[in-house]
C-alpha cells in the first residue's frame, strides 16, 4: 500500500526560500551605516508648569458640564429627582470613583423619589432635559435677599 505521507526529505537536499522584498524600514539584513530612523526618538516629559489658558478653558468645560448643579441642590431629568452630596473637581478622586480613566469631575447624588435610596457617584454632563428643582442653600438665600423667590429656576 503506497503511503499518502511523501518520504522526508534531507535538509541538505531542500532550496532556500527566496528573500521576500525588502521592507520600508531596514530590518537588518543589510548593513546600515546611519541609524534606521530619520529622526531619534524622544520622549515629551510635561513641563512642570501647565498652560493657564488650557487650564482655565478646561475649568469652564468642566463647569458647563456640571451646569447647576452644586451641593445642596436638587435637580430632575428623566431618570429621575436627584439631591446633590458632593461636587468632586479632583480628577484622580473623580477617575476612581467613576472607574473612568478619562473623567474629570464626579456628583455623588442621592436619589429623594425613592425613601431609603443610596447615594452613588455619577458623570453625567449637565444637559437641556435636566431641569434645576431647587438651587443649593446659599443661593437660595441670595436670591431671598436680592427680593426674588426663593424657589427654584425656570
Amino acid at each position: 500500500m503506497p503511503s499518502i505521507i511523501a518520504p522526508a526529505v534531507a535538509a541538505a537536499e531542500k532550496k532556500p526560500l527566496p528573500m521576500r522584498p525588502t521592507p520600508h524600514e531596514r530590518d537588518g539584513r543589510q548593513p546600515c551605516p546611519d541609524p534606521g530612523r530619520p529622526h531619534a526618538q524622544t520622549h515629551h516629559t510635561p513641563t512642570a508648569e501647565p498652560d493657564s489658558m488650557i487650564l482655565e478653558a478646561l475649568r469652564r468645560v468642566i463647569d458647563e458640564q456640571i451646569g447647576p448643579r452644586s451641593v445642596g441642590a436638587i435637580y430632575s431629568n428623566t431618570d429621575g429627582a436627584f439631591e446633590v452630596l458632593t461636587v468632586v473637581r479632583d480628577p484622580a478622586q473623580a477617575r476612581a470613583l467613576l472607574r473612568r480613566r478619562c473623567a474629570q469631575w464626579a456628583l455623588i447624588v442621592q436619589d429623594v423619589l425613592r425613601p431609603g435610596a443610596k447615594p452613588f457617584a455619577i458623570g453625567s454632563v449637565w444637559t437641556t432635559s435636566d431641569v434645576l428643582l431647587r438651587p443649593d442653600v446659599d443661593e437660595a438665600r441670595r436670591r431671598v435677599q436680592q427680593g426674588g423667590r426663593g424657589g427654584g429656576t425656570r
